[in-house]
Parts: C-alpha cells; structure tokens; sequence
C-alpha cells in the first residue's frame, strides 16, 4: 500500500491512496484492519471462520486474470532478468502486447 503511486485525477491534487481495499482471507488480521482505517481506506476482508470469499470473486478475477495473462510471457513466468529495469521493461511490453491483443478481438 505503501508503493503505490500518486494517482491521477481530472481535478484537484493527486490522491496519495486508494479509496477501498478488498482481500481474501489471507489478509483477515486485526492490525492490518486497523492499519487500513488509521489510513483512511475502506476495506473489505473475508473473515476467516465467520464469511464467504464468494462475494470477493468479481473483484478477485480480475486481479487473478490478468496475472494467468502476465504468467502467459514465458521471460516473465520466470524471472530471468537480473536487473529491475530490464524486467519492468519487459512487464511493460507484455501488458502493452495484452492490451493490444484485447483491442482487436
């Protein structure tokens, strides 16, 4: 939460953090709740023992989606590049190749 970049708005300053947070179960603990109300992110959570993850889906296949697209590049799958600029590069011309792919259908 702490790396996410500013995020462009048509009006105003910049916001400096998302306005909500959903998660599954893997992130239920009580001072990551409290972290994220101190912040001022609304969060939602799947409780462990006490709440379905169903309702979690629609939000979560697109996250789930989008990393099966990105595992799809086999120079990504594994991470043969030694340097973080060149692997952001070719992160970069994955997704650019995703998007490009996704237009023309």
């Amino acid at each position: 939460m702490k790396g996410i970049p500013p995020i462009r708005s048509r009006r105003g300053r910049r916001r400096r953090r998302p306005g909500k947070l959903h998660a599954d179960k893997g992130y239920d603990y009580d001072h990551l709740r409290r972290w994220l109300r101190g912040r001022g992110i609304r969060h939602r959570i799947a409780r462990k023992g006490v709440e379905s993850s169903t309702r979690l889906g629609r939000h979560r296949w697109t996250i789930e989606r989008t990393m099966s697209w990105l595992a799809g590049c086999r120079r990504l799958h594994r991470r043969y590049e030694r340097k973080a600029e060149h692997f952001l590069a070719f992160t970069s011309i994955a997704c650019t190749l995703i998007c490009y792919r996704r237009l023309t259908k």
